[in-house]
């Protein structure tokens, strides 16, 4: 076969560094757009991305090149810098080392994709230590307790 074809879709989630609300409601959105222009400098497509004040939840479709973890320290880096030079009074800001990421199915992209939009709403009914936990036991990846958060 002369060509690679592809299709990798991803629900990627990571957070503020200790779990501290430092995304600001006023203005998370920009920080979504902010995202979501890394993925495509990076050849990807966002799809949905959204979260709450201590973590952000990206659903996109990468192409195999750049490597998973290049793009994750892409979005972090990228975004960080962004954040302090629009934002320079949250001094705060900073993500995690770590992050989820979980593959989809072409056929499941539409329920992913309402389960980021509609994260306001579950947060007021699971923490998210809890969640994450969820989506690691849902994708069968085991993990210590200790290194969580």
């Amino acid at each position: 076969m002369p060509q690679s074809y592809t299709c990798l879709h991803y629900h990627l989630v990571f957070s503020t560094k200790n779990r501290v609300p430092a995304i600001s409601p006023e203005w998370e959105k920009r920080l979504w757009e902010y995202l979501g222009g890394i993925v495509r400098d990076l050849g990807g497509i966002p799809i949905q991305i959204g979260g709450v004040e201590d973590h952000v939840h990206l659903l996109v479709t990468l192409r195999q090149e750049p490597a998973l973890k290049d793009v994750l320290r892409e979005l972090k880096a990228g975004s960080s810098v962004w954040v302090h030079r629009e934002f320079p009074e949250v001094r705060e800001f900073e993500w995690q080392v770590g992050y989820g990421a979980f593959t989809v199915s072409h056929s499941n992209i539409s329920a992913v994709k309402a389960y980021i939009a509609n994260q306001r709403e579950h947060h007021k009914k699971q923490s998210s230590k809890d969640e994450f936990r969820a989506l690691l036991e849902k994708h069968g990846i085991a993990f210590k307790e200790e290194y969580l958060f």
